[in-house]
């Protein structure tokens, strides 16, 4: 568990709490009204994403439908006319 401040705290040293979350992986839970509203703490590393040139290999490499490729084929073209038509605009035009 991490520090427990009230908001007016960690307003007051936003700067100094986000350094100590980044540098020393520490958490922050902070109060308001006598209740926690709000936490601050170390995001976890982002994983490498795939680029664009690695879809080919993933593609080729996933498990083959055999016999079933037609059935789902159809069962595709079957969801993709069921859904309702896109609009020419958008109310936010």
């Amino acid at each position: 568990m991490g520090k427990i401040i009230n908001a007016t705290e960690a307003a007051r040293a936003f700067s100094e709490i986000i350094n100590s979350v980044k540098y020393k992986g520490e958490s922050y839970t902070i109060i308001k009204g006598g209740k926690p509203a709000a936490a601050i703490m170390p995001v976890k590393a982002a994983t490498p994403g795939r680029t664009l040139k690695e879809l080919r290999a993933i593609i080729n490499n996933l498990p083959k439908l055999g016999k079933d490729a037609e059935r789902f084929l159809k069962d595709i073209e079957e969801a993709i006319q069921s859904q309702p038509p896109i609009p020419e605009t958008t109310v936010w035009e």
